[in-house]
């Protein structure tokens, strides 16, 4: 559905998010929570829009370590089987005597070659088996190298380390109210400095008798601090300037609401510019809540503890 009502002729157009206007052919939201864009790329074959390296530096932690075990183990039952072709009496030191401790033996004859560790009891013989354990041997060091420098890339690509919160309210602030969220530095020795916060709000209005999206600027309280050392909730006040102005729950749900944030700092520890996205659409937008404290002194009176585990709690005002 499309926005009826009027928006706030005071609110500040922006026209250079880099988003459409016309609603067709648009699903979902523009950003996801993660920060990446919600968009998939058609028309050009697959390999021309696939990116090995941008996969393997995205990939999390964990998925990282499964693919690296997966090759490994992969390519050297590869050369397994092309030694068990060739036939296992071009390999001496072989001494199983079933095929299965065989075929055991030429996998581990092939993990010491790939990693050129070569303990020595089996060897090859053959001329076929030795131009293979070649092959072998320099696709092994070229794989580390690859490998090695996926690592690096890895650890040294600068990250924000953010994290938001679930949820934006909708409550008052002053002597109005104001839409807010906020968001915190998770890893224990990052502190951000010349943080800055961009906040646009995208939605569908009907205008000249046809449904298109705009795009408004934000204004916020604040939209730039020095350091982030603590968590910043981020406040966008609902006045005379706010395209916000008399929305309900239901006018968002109409006009398709979403809330997009860009947060740009200096991290220190990689000694570059980082930045962080994040979305909010009109589900995900709470009215008549208030955030609670997320940080407490310490038993001894000597530290502030910065309570992460209440980043997303919120409380009914009468509370």
């Amino acid at each position: 559905m499309s926005l009826l009502k009027r928006i706030n002729p005071f609110s500040k157009l922006n026209d250079d998010t880099g988003f459409g206007t016309n609603p067709n052919g648009y699903g979902g939201r523009f950003v996801n929570r993660d920060g990446s864009f919600n968009i998939r790329r058609e028309g050009r074959p697959f390999w021309d829009r696939f990116s090995v390296y941008y996969m393997l530096l995205n990939l999390s932690a964990w998925k990282f370590i499964c693919v690296i075990l997966l090759f490994y183990f992969t390519i050297n039952l590869f050369y397994t089987g092309i030694y068990w072709m060739i036939g296992t009496d071009q390999l001496q030191g072989i001494i199983g005597a079933t095929k299965w401790a065989r075929f055991k033996e030429v996998f581990f004859f092939s993990t010491e070659t790939f990693t050129t560790v070569g303990y020595g009891r089996v060897n090859p013989i053959g001329d076929g088996a030795n131009i293979v354990a070649a092959i072998e041997a320099m696709s092994g060091f070229l794989s580390f190298a690859v490998a090695t420098g996926l690592m690096y890339g890895r650890f040294s690509k600068p990250r924000a380390h953010l994290v938001f919160s679930d949820n934006a309210l909708i409550c008052p602030y002053r002597e109005t109210t104001g839409l807010m969220f906020r968001f915190a530095s998770y890893k224990e020795n990052q502190t951000l400095t010349n943080v800055d916060v961009t906040v646009t709000m995208g939605l569908q209005i009907v205008e000249n008798g046809a449904p298109v999206y705009k795009f408004y600027n934000l204004p916020l309280e604040r939209g730039k601090i020095d350091s982030l050392s603590m968590n910043w909730t981020v406040v966008h006040p609902i006045d005379d300037n706010s395209p916000l102005l008399g929305f309900n729950a239901d006018d968002m749900r109409n006009a398709d609401v979403e809330i997009y944030v860009l947060v740009k700092g200096f991290n220190d520890i990689y000694a570059n510019t980082v930045l962080q996205r994040t979305s909010y659409t009109y589900d995900e937008i709470l009215f008549n809540r208030k955030f609670v404290s997320m940080y407490r002194e310490s038993d001894n009176g000597r530290t502030t503890i910065l309570e992460l585990h209440h980043l997303n709690k919120s409380r009914d005002l009468d509370e």
